[in-house]
């Protein structure tokens, strides 16, 4: 038997830092997501969801584990951005409560109902959204304004998903996109900035002297045409100048990303699976527009 006091310390310690609950979230999700998923496939089993079954696979994978990745890492990071208090206690709490209920939602929404399913799985992404806000302008930290959009575009792709589901079978197809190049964007801004760094701190202690350039116009390069060629991507995702603009987004991408000596970190795997994820932020639109 664990002691109550002890019971009492894990659980707070549990909710003192956005990454605590967010990663354990995400990482058990993509365990009982993938397994509801093989479930379905041999056995034809699924929970009463509306969703279609290819739908509600890639609707929890985004909205479900990759938005609790996102949500883990910006409520850790922001304090450190902003100088503001890190959420915990019972708001960090309600938050991944939210989130919780939202998976349950999606799970039964042929139950509940499709518009009382959007509702609760939406309330999440609206609740980080407030909480991101509140930390940047009380803050004054204009600066990560861009992440606040990143957390509004993901609640309207969201959003747009559920509808689909709902009879708009056009803004469901688009709302997968958009999540998708939302989440490549962040990875884009964020990456750009932790990739880099934490390749120079591993090199600095290594004795090199040649690190990463300093941000520049092949970074905003790459940014801008990311996002035109993301954007372009989620409207007309058919298009043979949209296929062009993706290859070209991949390639400034790319140059962007050789430039941080990744293939100098071999000897740190903390530093080189960086590199190696990151890599795909070139590959995949590439791929995409081939």
């Amino acid at each position: 038997m664990i002691p109550s006091r002890d019971k009492e310390i894990g659980t707070l310690m549990l909710f003192t830092l956005g990454f605590r609950p967010f990663f354990l979230l995400a990482g058990l999700w993509a365990a009982v997501g993938m397994g509801a998923w093989l479930i379905f496939l041999w056995w034809g089993v699924l929970p009463p969801t509306a969703f279609a079954p290819g739908v509600w696979h890639a609707h929890e994978m985004l909205f479900g584990y990759v938005v609790a990745a996102v949500a883990g890492f910006l409520l850790t990071a922001l304090p450190n951005w902003t100088g503001r208090a890190p959420l915990s206690g019972w708001p960090l709490g309600g938050l991944a409560f939210l989130w919780c209920a939202g998976r349950a939602a999606v799970a039964l929404s042929a139950v509940i109902g499709a518009p009382v399913a959007a509702a609760i799985d939406c309330a999440f992404l609206a609740g980080l959204l407030i909480m991101a806000l509140s930390a940047i302008v009380s803050g004054r930290n204009w600066r990560n304004l861009p992440v606040a959009a990143a957390i509004a575009l993901l609640l309207a792709a969201n959003g747009m998903s559920h509808a689909g589901v709902m009879g708009m079978e056009k803004l469901g197809d688009a709302s997968l996109r958009l999540a998708i190049a939302v989440i490549i964007m962040l990875i884009s801004l964020i990456g750009g900035r932790i990739v880099p760094n934490f390749t120079d701190n591993w090199l600095k202690q290594q004795g090199k002297s040649h690190l990463s350039p300093p941000f520049s116009s092949i970074d905003k390069a790459a940014l801008i045409i990311s996002v035109l060629a993301l954007g372009a991507w989620v409207i007309a995702p058919e298009s043979r100048d949209v296929a062009v603009a993706l290859i070209m987004a991949g390639c400034l991408q790319g140059i962007r990303f050789v430039r941080w000596h990744g293939t100098e970190t071999g000897a740190e795997p903390l530093v080189w699976v960086l590199h190696l994820g990151y890599g795909w932020v070139a590959a995949g639109p590439m791929l995409t527009g081939c």
